[in-house]
């Protein structure tokens, strides 16, 4: 009765049109999923309120643009007589999401283009190159046309990345063998050689990025001090001699790029990883600084912070203390970010001069924002994590 009531509201003549623009609203979300995964979009419809929002906005939009206007009362009615545009409308609305994915998927292919001539002849420096997201920076910029110095601690390393990089090169398109260098960025004794040995393969540096990085975790009382420094050496002040270094080059040059790849715990702490947390907020807080002292002279100081980068390693095993925060908080191999994908970023970064990029999925940014605007409730859910320690044994 009550569906014959709220029918009866409607005019007869409206009630073919409401039921189109509802088959509309179901088909608009159904195609938007279809290009979002064509596309490679990385939309979620679980955490993006304002994606409803924006669908039914866009069908409005779309109705009024072929020919309807929607009513106070909800419903929709036709601008021209007789209701005659009323079907049309809503069968186009399939053929111009279709074209909107057409035009986008346009964009993505002219803006990978683009990322590639805009780095294409320019000198590109790459610390641990050996390292997995070092791989995987190599090979996308390799394949763009950059001027490659690889940079590693193993020199079999280096040449075997150096091979596989011209085994898989295009013969159709220009490509420049990449230099190798060895730098421990550990030893800050032989940063400043390495460097002048980095200016020698092509006189200049139009890009560095500082990708090396050196972890430890256990108990704060029970990693040396020479352990903490030797942390702080690999993550603090190799990439800054290195970058200081090199710096010069561009200023005189009036151009260059410093990327520095950093990590979610240059933003907040995670509990037994006190030496690795502390270098990566310094190396932050360093190169926040330098973007506005070098900016004057027209070179870009951008940093990509990823959360954890997915590894193929196991995670630990049941009754270790550190599977509680493994599954309770950021669940390295689920919400991990792939290392072709920070890869990528990196590119984009470097096209679009980005200052600061944060790549991580929203449980990672979700720790953030709770850390900068609720901190005790932040302290609170990490202590949860780590309290199953004190009842498990002791590691080596």
């Amino acid at each position: 009765e009550k569906c014959r009531s709220f029918q009866s509201l409607i005019p007869a003549e409206e009630r073919g049109v409401l039921w189109l623009c509802i088959g509309a609203e179901v088909l608009n979300i159904l195609l938007t999923l279809t290009s979002a995964i064509v596309l490679g979009s990385r939309v979620s419809y679980h955490s993006s309120g304002f994606h409803w929002l924006k669908v039914d906005a866009s069908v409005a939009i779309l109705m009024v643009l072929a020919g309807t206007v929607p009513l106070q009362s909800g419903f929709l009615l036709p601008i021209f007589p007789q209701h005659k545009m009323g079907v049309p409308a809503v069968l186009m609305l399939p053929l111009v999401l279709l074209g909107i994915s057409g035009l986008l998927f346009i964009y993505q292919e002219v803006s990978n283009l683009w990322s590639k001539s805009a780095v294409q002849n320019k000198v590109v420096v790459i610390t641990d190159a050996i390292s997995g997201l070092g791989k995987e920076c190599a090979r996308v910029f390799h394949t763009s046309g950059a001027r490659l110095v690889l940079c590693g601690k193993s020199w079999e390393r280096l040449q075997r990345l150096h091979d596989a990089l011209i085994s898989v090169a295009d013969p159709s398109k220009q490509t420049f063998t990449p230099k190798l260098v060895l730098l421990d960025l550990s030893d800050i004794s032989c940063v400043q050689d390495v460097a002048k040995e980095v200016l020698d393969c092509y006189g200049c540096v139009d890009i560095l990025i500082n990708n090396a990085s050196m972890k430890v975790k256990g108990p704060a009382h029970k990693i040396s001090l020479e352990l903490d420094k030797k942390i702080m050496d690999a993550n603090y002040f190799g990439p800054i001699t290195l970058t200081k270094a090199l710096l010069p080059n561009m200023i005189s040059r009036r151009t260059g790029q410093i990327v520095l790849v950093n990590n979610i715990q240059g933003k907040l702490g995670i509990p037994f990883r006190t030496a690795y947390a502390a270098a990566k907020h310094a190396a932050l807080g360093f190169f926040d600084c330098l973007r506005a002292e070098v900016e004057e002279y027209d070179v870009i100081v951008s940093t990509v912070s990823p959360s954890f980068i997915r590894s193929y390693r196991v995670h630990p095993g049941q009754g270790n203390w550190e599977d509680s925060i493994w599954k309770f908080f950021f669940r390295r191999l689920t919400y991990g970010v792939h290392p072709v994908d920070v890869a990528e970023e990196v590119m984009r970064t470097v096209r679009r001069k980005k200052q600061e990029v944060f790549l991580a999925n929203p449980i990672p940014k979700a720790a953030v924002y709770l850390r900068t605007f609720f901190p005790e409730v932040f302290f609170a859910v990490v202590a949860c994590g780590v309290k199953e320690k004190l009842n498990v044994p002791e590691e080596g």
